[in-house]
């Protein structure tokens, strides 16, 4: 889930210096989803650039981190980052639940309904033995997951159950 980070009610600031590129990145994540829930675009997209320069000095990005630059890349409208990423998880984990929620939202920034109603097929084919799975990852967004199935499950209610 993306909640957390922020900061406020009197205490002092973190010192990041003591944090590990890793905590910076994920701190900044968490404020900018925190500031985008809370409908404070303009603060969200002047932390979006840092938090995406965060990721990208890492020495690797697991499917986690992966995700989450995704979602960073969907928060400022860039669909293109957005399916990279979902590309990227898919080709190293080819059921991986985050690959085929950043296809669907890509695919809405897009404007490509066939794009995010095959998205959410594969999500719905592949959720029950993925989440089996009790990854880390799962866990720590599993809010966002939950969301996402309802949404794909009653996108998909009429569109034919095929399971291609």
């Amino acid at each position: 889930m993306a909640g957390g980070g922020g900061g406020g009610g009197g205490m002092a600031p973190p010192d990041i210096s003591r944090m590990s590129p890793e905590e910076r990145a994920n701190r900044l994540y968490n404020r900018i989803m925190t500031l985008h829930s809370a409908g404070k675009t303009d603060s969200a997209e002047f932390f979006l650039p840092m938090a995406l320069q965060a990721y990208a000095m890492l020495p690797a990005l697991d499917i986690d981190a992966r995700y989450h630059v995704g979602v960073l890349h969907l928060t400022g409208g860039d669909a293109a980052g957005a399916m990279a990423q979902a590309d990227t998880i898919l080709r190293q984990a080819p059921t991986h639940l985050f690959g085929f929620v950043l296809r669907a939202h890509a695919s809405e920034l897009r404007k490509d309904p066939s794009g995010v109603q095959q998205a959410y097929r594969d999500f719905l084919r592949n959720e029950a033995a993925e989440r089996a799975r009790q990854l880390p990852e799962y866990a720590d967004h599993a809010q966002n997951l939950d969301s996402f199935h309802e949404q794909a499950a009653q996108a998909t209610k009429g569109a034919g159950k095929a399971g291609t």
